[in-house]
């Protein structure tokens, strides 16, 4: 049995992006994570020492994304994935990044990447 931690629209500013204006300055960023853990004690003894803290994710996940400067959603998406899957319980997740104004000269509301990790 699997169950499921979820962070749903967790944004950010960071650096990403290989056109020059991308490099220069943050732009806003959405996470969503769906972290897989057994979730099981916690419903029991309703302590969050017996779950995966998602307020420890996402803090995670801000400074990954404010700590760095990426080319590209897949190379953040891996950092994002390689921390969380070093908080203790977690057995795996799934990261999407969304860029919410991505540089195109397209009507497009936002680009991305998801990724699973074990």
């Amino acid at each position: 049995m699997t169950d499921v931690v979820e962070v749903r629209g967790l944004r950010a500013l960071g650096v990403c992006g290989v056109l020059p204006e991308e490099r220069q300055r943050p732009q806003p960023l959405e996470v969503d994570l769906e972290v897989r853990a057994d979730l099981h004690r916690a419903g029991e003894s309703d302590d969050l020492a017996d779950t995966v803290d998602y307020a420890t994710l996402s803090e995670a996940v801000v400074q990954t994304i404010t700590g760095g400067h990426f080319a590209l959603l897949e190379k953040l998406a891996e950092s994002i994935a390689s921390r969380v899957l070093s908080e203790p319980g977690v057995e795996s997740v799934v990261v999407a990044v969304r860029k919410l104004r991505p540089p195109l000269a397209l009507d497009v509301a936002t680009t991305g990447v998801r990724i699973e990790r074990r």
